[in-house]
This record gives structure tokens, C-alpha cells and sequence, in this order.
């Protein structure tokens, strides 16, 4: 990248740019009882609700989304709102539409399977991978939820490793650390939505 196309980058992604054409990826973060989540929205969707650090994030999105990366209100506050209405608990299910295009493969079909899953409900690793036709394919169904790029949104956190549990194989039903946001977070979204107790 040359020097005028940094500069140029760094100026549109600079807190308070508002250009005249909107940029193709609108990037922020939100603050939220389970820590701050870095978004990413595009003209279809929201394309991150991620853990990562800002700084991963943006180059991931730099690479495989778009180059005119910045700040946008106007894609990105509906979907902190909602987000807000969530953790307050006046919200079940999100409106805002996703973009799975950095989930990819298997992991986008085992991501698109999340979004079937009910508010207080949860599923099983094994339940996926029967419902996509891999019944052995326990591990990389972990894997593919941990990666998952739009947390809370595409509520990864309501698979667990058997009935009952909150967690990941191996957990003896603790909170799982196959979850991208870590055992503690994703205890907190499972207690939110009444799925444990």
C-alpha cells in the first residue's frame, strides 16, 4: 500500500468522517456486558460482531470485504440498538440482516444452522452435525461456531455439548471455551435468555 493510499485510509476511517458517499464497510465497536464487539457492516448485513481485537478485524474486512472501510451511523447505530434492546432483554430476535461471506464452507453452513435456534433455546454439537449430514464431525462443528464472525447476532452461544450442558466437548457442562467470547460470556448470553439457570 502506498503512502497517498494510507493516508487516504487512515483520513475516511479517522472518529467523525462523514463523506459524501458512504464508505462499502462501515466499522465500529459497541460496548456490551460481555465486552466490546468490533462491527462491521456492508450494504447486506451486518458482517462482524466479533471478540477481535479492532485492528484483526479491520485487516480481515480490508482483505476479504472492501477497501472503503469508515465510520457510518447510519448502518452502524441500528445495529447497536439492537444489540442495547438485547442485553437489556427487551429483544429476542434480531432484525438486522447478516452477511456470511468471511464464513465460508462448512463453517457458513454451520453457522446458518445457528440461526434456527430460538431465544432460551439451545442445541447440541451433535444435533448439528446430524442436521448437515456429518454425525462424526463433532470437533469441527466446535471449530466452526468458535469462528462464527457474527456473535450474538447469529447466536453461536446456544450450542452445547449435550442436553443440559452450557459448554464444549470435554466441559462436563461448564460454560464453553469453544466460544469465541470465552465460557464467561457465553454463561452470561445463556442466563440472559433463561437457557440455564
Amino acid at each position: 500500500m502506498s503512502t497517498e493510499d494510507l493516508e487516504a485510509l487512515l483520513r475516511v476511517t479517522a472518529p467523525g468522517y462523514v463523506g459524501e458517499t458512504p464508505p462499502e464497510v462501515a466499522f465500529g465497536h459497541v460496548d456490551t456486558p460481555v465486552g466490546r464487539l468490533t462491527l462491521a457492516v456492508t450494504g447486506r448485513g451486518v458482517a462482524v460482531c466479533s471478540y477481535d481485537d479492532e485492528h484483526a478485524v479491520f485487516e480481515r474486512v480490508f482483505r476479504l470485504i472492501g477497501s472503503f472501510i469508515g465510520p457510518d451511523p447510519r448502518r452502524l447505530d441500528p445495529v447497536r440498538r439492537e444489540l442495547e434492546a438485547y442485553f437489556a432483554g427487551r429483544l429476542r430476535a434480531f432484525s438486522t440482516p447478516v452477511d456470511l461471506r468471511l464464513a465460508t464452507g462448512f463453517s457458513r453452513t454451520v453457522t446458518q444452522m445457528m440461526l434456527a435456534v430460538p431465544y432460551g433455546q439451545v442445541t447440541t454439537y451433535q444435533e448439528i452435525a446430524q442436521r448437515i449430514g456429518r454425525p462424526q464431525a463433532l470437533r469441527a462443528v466446535a471449530n466452526a461456531l468458535n469462528g462464527n464472525p457474527v456473535c450474538v447476532i447469529v447466536p453461536c452461544h446456544r450450542a452445547v455439548e449435550s442436553p443440559g450442558s452450557s459448554g464444549t466437548p470435554g466441559s462436563s457442562g461448564t460454560p464453553g471455551s469453544a466460544y469465541a467470547g470465552g465460557p464467561a460470556a457465553k454463561e452470561h448470553l445463556l442466563r440472559l435468555e433463561g437457557a440455564i439457570g
